[in-house]
């Protein structure tokens, strides 16, 4: 058994697929519609085939109220593995990216939470280890 997707609610599916590509680097794996429904995909460009990240709408009023009650709490949608927490923060920084906590040493790791611009916060984790 292993993970091979795992879904985040955005509030507009376009506009994360252009954060999550264009700005964080990641690839596009799917996008296809059935109906109102868009199943939309990325994968890491350093794994393309491994877990997919759902870029799933947040039009259900379940997914709707699950998101804003994490963003609201300052609580991250996901995490992302990085080699360089700094080096990523410059770069994204650099393309005005918006971070909710800098560059931070916390027991065990390095970490920095970026806001996606459709409702997540998204920590970056480099492990110390």
């Amino acid at each position: 058994m292993k993970i091979k997707w795992t879904t985040l609610y955005v509030n507009d599916q376009e506009k994360a697929l252009k954060f999550y590509t264009g700005v964080l680097g990641f690839q596009k794996k799917s996008d296809f519609s059935q109906g109102p429904y868009r199943w939309l995909t990325v994968a890491s460009a350093e794994d393309p085939d491994g877990v997919e990240l759902i870029l799933e709408s947040n039009a259900n009023p379940a997914a709707k109220a699950y998101q804003a009650a994490l963003y609201g709490a300052q609580m991250r949608a996901a995490q992302f593995l990085v080699n360089n927490v700094q080096a990523e923060h410059d770069r994204l920084a650099a393309q005005s990216v918006k971070f909710t906590m800098p560059v931070t040493k916390v027991t065990g790791s390095i970490i920095a939470v970026l806001d996606d611009t459709c409702g997540n916060l998204i920590q970056l984790f480099q492990p110390a280890w």
